[in-house]
């Protein structure tokens, strides 16, 4: 597997930055040049399109992700893809590149419903409802990516879902034998492992994001009866019990001693080794975790010290956060001759060319009809499996996205409370639905 990012924070920045961008005009189902509804054409993937250049905005994360892509859709179709690289940190910069009035005909996007609100995609984005490739894919993935209903961005890796990677024998030697069915049990086998010296949980504070996951996993029962959505209508808060509760129950785990000791500092670099050492006896992270450890062990090492299973308050439902590695989309540019071969590249990747991606790339295939290649580790497979009964995160289904793993690195710091944590996060989430136009705040 690749070293994959998520797209963490810079939300204020990034929304400004769209308000700026002259969108244009246009619907869903419609071409940037009409106002009426038109029907939209798949063009074969291997048609040719000599004289025809697009424009494919990346992050530096994924700035190699689609060279083989490219090269082979170049050398079929006679088209130009003219990559361009945008420095970190790309979900500012990438907004502020648009605001400018620049506009590319792809780019590698996070398909989550805040990220893809900042678009504007209902008149900034091309419709991809009615892909051919959509079908092909598996149940889950063709649920996501998705903003009032419409499809917008295409899925070309698999969304990394949130769970709890372990070490085996650390478990043994705790005399734990199976994976905690909720996360009561998770703490009980925290506090066994503690005894034995070890550190339960290996966090990493020093860069704030990882902090994020701890509460979100505790809401993933509450996510799948629409908190997310209800937080988006200003129908529920960030102050009130549900997500305050997870919040303070994170706290109480720091308080606790169930984290590594240099938890303040440390980075996630650091949790890959701590935890293939044993240093440490779980990490709560996404599916991407295993690209690190894959940094500096083999798929059989891993497959034999590292196990995996998926938590939440009540039960063992994961927790999907789809990541800017995992797709892209097309922006309406108003020229229909690259709009449709923006759309004839994808269906190039994600049809002609999907299984040797696949296997270059060394993921899960998210097309049952294309096999998974050998060397995945067990985990990652196990953690893709448990997409299909994933509860969606803050970032897949609030309409935007605070800095909230910010503030809750502030209480692991000792420098906010959990009241102040969720205050703070609920006055930055109103600012944002505030700037975007959203109802009810």
């Amino acid at each position: 597997m690749k070293t994959r990012r998520l797209f963490r924070g810079a939300a204020a920045a990034t929304c400004g930055a769209l308000l700026l961008a002259g969108c244009s005009a246009g619907n869903p189902g419609t071409s940037s040049a009409t106002a009426g509804p038109v029907t939209t054409t798949w063009p074969d993937p291997g048609a040719g399109l000599q004289g025809v250049t697009l424009t494919l905005w990346m992050s530096t994360q994924t700035a190699a992700m689609a060279d083989n892509v490219i090269k082979s859709f170049e050398a079929k179709t006679g088209a130009k893809i003219n990559k361009v690289v945008i420095p970190d940190v790309y979900e500012t910069n990438a907004p502020t590149k648009l605001a400018t009035g620049a506009k590319p005909d792809l780019a590698t996007w996070q398909p989550t419903g805040s990220m893809l609100a900042l678009l504007k995609p209902s008149t900034a984005l091309q419709s991809l409802d009615g892909a051919p490739w959509l079908a092909k894919q598996t149940p889950a993935i063709q649920k996501l990516g998705l903003v009032n209903g419409h499809h917008y961005a295409a899925f070309v890796n698999v969304p990394s879902v949130l769970g709890v990677f372990y070490n085996k024998s650390v478990f043994q030697k705790a005399g734990i034998t199976s994976p905690p069915k909720n996360f009561n049990e998770l703490l009980a086998d925290a506090q066994k492992i503690k005894a034995k010296g070890v550190a339960p949980f290996f966090g990493a504070a020093g860069d704030q994001w990882p902090t994020q996951w701890w509460p979100q996993v505790l809401l993933a029962e509450a996510s799948k009866k629409g908190l997310w959505e209800r937080v988006s209508q200003n129908k529920e808060k960030f102050t009130d019990p549900e997500i305050l509760g997870a919040v303070r129950q994170f706290q109480d785990m720091v308080k606790q001693g169930l984290f590594n000791k240099d938890d303040k500092t440390s980075k996630y670099t650091e949790s890959g080794p701590a935890l293939l050492k044993g240093e440490a006896a779980m990490v709560l992270q996404l599916t991407s975790f295993a690209s690190l450890m894959q940094s500096t062990a083999d798929t059989a090492t891993i497959d034999r010290e590292i196990g995996w299973f998926p938590i939440s308050k009540d039960g063992n439902i994961a927790t999907s956060v789809p990541g800017g590695d995992n797709a892209l989309v097309a922006f309406k540019t108003g020229d229909p001759k690259r709009e449709a071969g923006a759309r004839q590249f994808l269906r190039f990747w994600l049809e002609t060319y999907y299984p040797d991606y696949v296997k270059a790339a060394g993921t899960v295939s998210i097309e049952p009809a294309v096999p998974t290649p050998p060397g995945v580790p067990e985990v990652v497979k196990q953690a893709t499996a448990a997409l299909d009964d994933a509860a969606g995160s803050m970032q897949q289904n609030a309409a935007v996205n605070p800095d909230f793993y910010v503030n809750l690195a502030n209480m692991v710091n000792g420098t906010m409370t959990p009241e102040q944590v969720t205050s703070t996060t609920q006055s930055q989430f109103a600012q944002l639905a505030q700037a975007l136009g959203i109802q009810g705040f």
